[in-house]
């Protein structure tokens, strides 16, 4: 365990965007309850919850899952009512996104929207119910997960890169907002392929093909996460980028 867990004992980690527990918001869920913080965990799948639940608990940890979409709302209210309820926050981390190639002439305005609401719009509503109750506190962290379309739009991609850039510069504006009033607000780029369960089920080619540390360790991002959210205020990063070694960029 790290060196801070005494003081994060009874404080709480907001997790939303959990699914598979071999994924970044499980990995998230298991770096974050290991130093001491009670996770609130939220996702679309009440099994896939409560598998995660199970194992940070087992590590040793605390959790509870609020099935939530975090498009509407009244689920986010909902969920950090529960979170607040158990003690005050110590981290949001907004890791909710979908993804998927479709060709710019194919994409129909519902799909363009529906991307735009998981990854950007959810985002909106989380930060929007975060920032006053961290804002009053005057401490934590908001984190959000990005991805290389965040900053550059690739062919057949659009609909994705469109929303992760606009999350980002969401996410930029209110660092430079609230980042005097003692919120630390970070934006991971994850830049590669995730070893996770999708990769694993469907194109496990990949993982030969790229070899050993190839692909990007749920775990090893879940550190990265960690990191930003344990700096010092005089030392505060916005951006961080992490990547394969192997990784062409």
């Amino acid at each position: 365990m790290g060196d801070d867990v005494a003081e994060n004992e009874g404080k709480v980690v907001v997790i939303i965007g959990v699914g598979n527990t071999r994924g970044v918001g499980a990995a998230l869920a298991r770096r974050f309850g290991r130093e001491g913080l009670h996770c609130v965990l939220a996702g679309r799948t009440t099994e896939k919850l409560a598998a995660i639940v199970t194992e940070v608990e087992a590590a040793g940890g605390s959790a509870e899952a609020v099935a939530t979409d975090t498009t509407v709302e009244a689920d986010v209210g909902k969920l950090f009512d529960v979170a607040e309820s158990r003690g005050p926050l110590a981290s949001v981390l907004y890791n909710a996104g979908n993804n998927a190639i479709i060709p710019f002439l194919d994409l129909t305005p519902e799909q363009f929207e529906a991307f735009w609401r998981v990854c950007c719009f959810g985002g909106f509503l989380v930060s929007q119910r975060a920032v006053p109750t961290l804002a009053t506190q005057g401490y934590g962290s908001l984190l959000f997960t990005g991805a290389s379309a965040s900053l550059r739009g690739k062919a057949q991609f659009g609909h994705f890169a469109s929303a992760k850039a606009a999350v980002r510069n969401m996410a930029q504006a209110i660092a430079r907002e609230y980042g005097p009033k003692g919120i630390h607000v970070g934006h991971v780029v994850i830049d590669g392929i995730i070893d996770g369960d999708m990769v694993r089920s469907r194109f496990p080619q990949f993982i030969d093909q790229m070899g050993p540390s190839g692909l990007l360790n749920p775990d090893h991002i879940a550190d990265a996460f960690w990191m930003l959210h344990a700096q010092p205020p005089s030392t505060w990063t916005f951006e961080l980028d992490v990547r394969p070694y192997r990784e062409t960029w």
